[in-house]
């Protein structure tokens, strides 16, 4: 996989039951209400004009300050066949810098990895018909937000290293409602651009956020994604369709063990976000290329 390739944030259906067993801990415990008075950034112009689609949207994707993991399982499948190749798990982990003026933009920093997992077993795999598998991993993504005129959340990302650091820009932005008291966010991204192989990256992916009240519902923060696209030349090229499901944690503890002792283990840099804005100038210059590989 490529750092050229776009957001992947995950998550499977399956999990919300596996996560219940595993996370034993009730909503309160999990989730600490942050009111008007006591968000971190409430004294900021820029969070006090910010509109509450616009706070319940960050809030939510990344929290107010300490770092928020997005946890998620799910799935590949071959297309049209519907065959399933692979499972998947993965996370990211997010912080957010609301800065001190209203015209200034709101930062969102993040790292995510993904594994494939085998689909009966559910174990990572390594290896699949004589290919190594690597894990899609990003040691960063900065994304900075804006609401507009028309009432869609617009959000940049530029990722990528050395000459191949590249914003892709939102240009439909990110239509919401409300369905009842819940929030639910829709990004549907079209990717068509060149790769420095000379191919044409093309795919589609869909992301559908449902942000519920405090204390209504056991997850509150939860996400559907969808994907079609190539699948990697390891897994020999083809169309596939990925589906996830996630919601998120607030820490380390709250992790299915699977996920977290692979974590430990292969990828220890993305349990935390970037630190801030500088650590990812230095992942732009290659000054900490380790990270990108493991």
């Amino acid at each position: 996989m490529r750092n050229l390739k776009p957001i992947l944030i995950i998550m499977s259906f399956f999990v919300f039951a596996g996560c219940k067993q595993q996370n034993s801990n009730s909503t309160e415990e999990k989730t600490e209400e942050v009111s008007e008075e006591t968000h971190p950034s409430a004294n900021k112009a820029s969070y006090q004009k910010a509109p509450e689609a616009l706070k319940t949207w960050i809030n939510a994707r990344a929290g107010t300050g300490a770092p928020v993991h997005w946890i998620a399982d799910g799935s590949v499948y071959e297309y049209p066949s519907g065959k399933k190749l692979f499972g998947m798990i993965g996370f990211d982990s997010s912080t957010i810098i609301w800065p001190d003026s209203p015209d200034e933009k709101i930062t969102h920093l993040t790292r995510k990895t993904f594994a494939y997992t085998d689909p009966v077993s559910g174990e990572v795999i390594t290896e699949y018909n004589g290919n190594e598998v690597k894990p899609i991993a990003y040691p960063y993504q900065m994304i900075t937000y804006k609401l507009k005129d028309d009432n869609r959340i617009y959000g940049d990302v530029e990722q990528g290293v050395g000459d191949r650091v590249q914003i892709i820009e939102s240009k439909e932005g990110i239509p919401y409602r409300k369905m009842g008291n819940t929030y639910v966010y829709n990004a549907s991204v079209f990717l068509d651009f060149p790769l420095p192989s000379g191919k044409q990256y093309q795919a589609w992916e869909n992301y559908d956020f449902f942000i519920h009240p405090e204390g209504s519902v056991e997850e509150p923060y939860q996400m559907s994604w969808q994907r079609y696209g190539q699948l990697p030349s390891w897994a020999g090229g083809g169309p596939a369709i990925i589906q996830l499901y996630s919601w998120r944690v607030e820490s380390l503890d709250q992790f299915p063990s699977q996920l977290l002792d692979w974590a430990k283990k292969d990828k220890p840099q993305w349990l935390n976000p970037p630190a801030n804005v500088e650590e990812v100038r230095k992942l732009q210059k290659g000054e900490a290329g380790d990270g990108w590989g493991r």
